[in-house]
């Protein structure tokens, strides 16, 4: 395995005047809280920290999409040139536009399935919204921007024909707010893309829905896959270091037995963990339970 640090908050957006996402330093956080230690690998790359800024930029209506795209391209050449090696690339972000990178980089191998855990779908896309109204953030919108849905800027990428993956090789994990009579990505529920919400996660426990996973994956047997892995899945009692807490959500112990046999296959190219927060994780508890995940787990 191979390990990518990739400080980046280039997708979210600030919570107020002057403030600035804190994402990108928890691959840092992560690591000086054990992370290296925790987990085995050959080799670690340790991208630069790209600028971030909070104002809109002329020709996109994507905060900072610009940045985003030649990040996606550098840390995209990264994950190819690993996945090109044989091993498995693990992404520490960093925010949720980090799956796009990963993919990129993934793509390069041949077209992939994807296995989305977020505790939200990141669905946002301008066909259930305004983006003359409403300056965005990619972190909310990465499984659209993935599936083809959105600006070219996100969308479109060198000697990748169509999207980065297809709905019907994509299953998202733990959706909490799909529920909700406001819930502002309804239309996901209309695409060909696999659901299991965090209500039915936890109903019918990890064995089955590591089943379900298998389903969808075996759609196209001859694919690679790749993993994306946001810790606000996890219930806020146990994760309240990301920027949008909330319950139900899993149990470190679950998420353990879903990824498990998924790290550990010769189809996974890698995984990108993201959205932990250092500024809201003062005792270091938060960073502690990431890192005691990571070393559960089988990585081949």
């Amino acid at each position: 395995m191979q390990l990518v640090l990739a400080p980046s908050n280039l997708g979210l957006s600030p919570l107020h005047d002057g403030h600035v996402p804190g994402t990108w330093r928890a691959p840092e956080a992560l690591m000086d809280a054990g992370l290296g230690k925790g987990v085995k690998y050959s080799h670690l790359h340790n991208l630069p920290r790209p600028d971030y800024c909070p104002e809109a930029q002329e020709g996109t209506r994507i905060r900072n999409g610009h940045a985003i795209r030649a990040y996606d391209l550098i840390l995209g050449e990264t994950v190819g040139t690993i996945c090109k090696s044989g091993e498995f690339a693990l992404v520490i972000g960093g925010d949720c536009s980090l799956l796009l990178e990963g993919l990129v980089g993934a793509r390069q191998i041949g077209p992939v399935s994807l296995v989305h855990i977020d505790g939200h779908s990141d669905f946002r896309h301008p066909g259930n919204y305004d983006p003359a109204a409403v300056l965005s953030g990619a972190a909310g919108m990465d499984l659209a921007l993935a599936t083809g849905r959105g600006e070219p800027l996100l969308t479109v990428w060198p000697e990748v024909s169509g999207p980065l993956v297809s709905d019907v090789n994509v299953i998202q994990i733990g959706e909490r707010e799909g529920h909700d009579l406001d819930f502002v990505w309804p239309d996901i529920a209309d695409t060909a893309i696999e659901q299991v919400d965090i209500f039915e996660c936890q109903k019918i426990g990890p064995s089955v829905l590591s089943q379900r996973i298998q389903d969808v994956l075996l759609r196209a047997p001859e694919q690679s896959f790749w993993i994306h892995f946001d810790v606000d899945v996890m219930d806020q009692t146990i994760m309240p270091a990301v920027d949008c807490p909330g319950s139900p959500g899993l149990s470190p112990e679950y998420l353990v037995q879903i990824l498990s046999p998924l790290v550990s296959s010769v189809r996974c190219l890698g995984m990108t963990l993201t959205i932990y927060d250092p500024d809201r994780d003062l005792t270091g508890r938060c960073a502690a339970t990431v890192i005691d995940i990571l070393r559960a787990l089988p990585f081949r």
